[in-house]
């Protein structure tokens, strides 16, 4: 099963299944946060895509920019939350660039509220 939310936000995002390992790995994640701004990356919009076979989670996410020195940081935690789901023995974070981030389409409303995008 597949788990995407390119440029959809958290509301549409949560519109899989709760007892799937995709959304538990989505929970998971939630807990790691973008040290420069604070915020969840996964309320950010960051993560792409979950996607889970026999045991193996592939996740797809970006960063805020191509820059950001926390991106190793932020990938390794989303390695290490999405290892902690039992029925995960193997975790593949992959960052992509395509589509490019952007908070006005991808962040959640609450994410939004608190980078100061009032639309």
């Amino acid at each position: 099963m597949e788990f995407n939310q390119k440029g959809k936000g958290r509301n549409q995002m949560l519109e899989a299944p709760t007892n799937t390992l995709e959304e538990q790995i989505y929970e998971e994640v939630k807990k790691v946060e973008d040290p420069e701004i604070g915020i969840s990356i996964a309320e950010l919009g960051l993560i792409y895509r979950i996607k889970v076979e026999n045991g193996k989670a592939k996740i797809d996410m970006t960063y805020t920019s191509m820059a950001c020195p926390a991106g190793p940081q932020m990938k390794q935690q989303v390695k290490d939350y999405a290892l902690r789901v039992e029925g995960i023995s193997e975790a593949e974070v992959e960052v992509v660039w395509v589509p490019k981030w952007d908070p006005r389409e991808m962040a959640t409303e609450e994410a939004k509220m608190d980078l100061g995008i009032f639309e």
